[in-house]
């Protein structure tokens, strides 16, 4: 059986407060079939396209607003006997992650902590397999690609039973959904977090007991 390694960007499915839980069962139900039958589990959404989209353009704002210079996306993947990951930019003792925000109400333009633990959890681990001890997670918020704001309007007009040529509604979108008239202090907001090893060790033990319910649970499947 393939050695089970959580993906950074994927720690917070199993680490419920009082043990594996529910989600953390269902997601070593999908790794397990994506295991068996060789084929990978696909999910997108307009949120996760619009991240991708203006991931290089939210790197680039970033490093203007801390004068960092020109940033390179990292394309590297790391791993270490329990976890695995592309943290999106590399510098020495130091991680940056960008998040795209949708749009201006889920920007967490007002929190003060890290405001997603799914997120501290892929800040530890790419901490752990760079070695770096600090770790800057980023939010952005940015224009929404023309092609979603085309979508997001058509949807509308849809619903509604109004024109979809209609070039007012299509104006309103895109007013609603681009952001470059709000001054750059209100699109970026950064949150610092360092290393935390109680939290990766108790990673690394979250991890030997999804192997164990895999070893006991898939096994059978699992053999070549």
């Amino acid at each position: 059986m393939k050695q089970f390694k959580i993906r950074c960007s994927q720690i917070g499915q199993i680490m419920g407060a009082k043990g594996l839980g529910q989600t953390g069962k269902t997601y070593l139900d999908t790794w397990a079939k994506e295991q068996i039958y060789e084929r990978k589990k696909e999910f997108t959404s307009k949120f996760t396209q619009k991240g991708n989209i203006n991931e290089d353009e939210s790197i680039d704002m970033v490093a203007d607003f801390l004068g960092l210079g020109f940033l390179i996306k990292n394309d590297q993947h790391f791993e270490n006997d329990f976890l695995i990951g592309t943290p999106d930019v590399i510098l020495p003792g130091l991680i940056i992650d960008v998040k795209n925000s949708w749009n201006c109400f889920t920007f967490p333009l007002f929190e003060t902590e890290c405001p997603n633990d799914d997120y501290y959890y892929q800040a530890q681990g790419y901490m752990e397999i760079t070695g770096r001890e600090h770790f800057k997670l980023c939010y952005t918020l940015t224009d929404t690609p023309i092609n979603l704001i085309e979508s997001e309007a058509r949807s509308y007009c849809y619903k509604n039973g109004y024109d979809i040529d209609d070039a007012d509604i299509f104006d309103d979108f895109v007013k609603k959904m681009t952001y470059k008239n709000i001054p750059i202090q209100n699109r970026i907001k950064i949150f610092d977090i360092e290393k935390d090893q109680k939290c990766i060790d108790l990673i690394k033990s979250r991890v030997e007991e999804c192997r164990k319910i895999l070893n006991d649970k898939y096994n059978f499947h699992l053999i070549n």
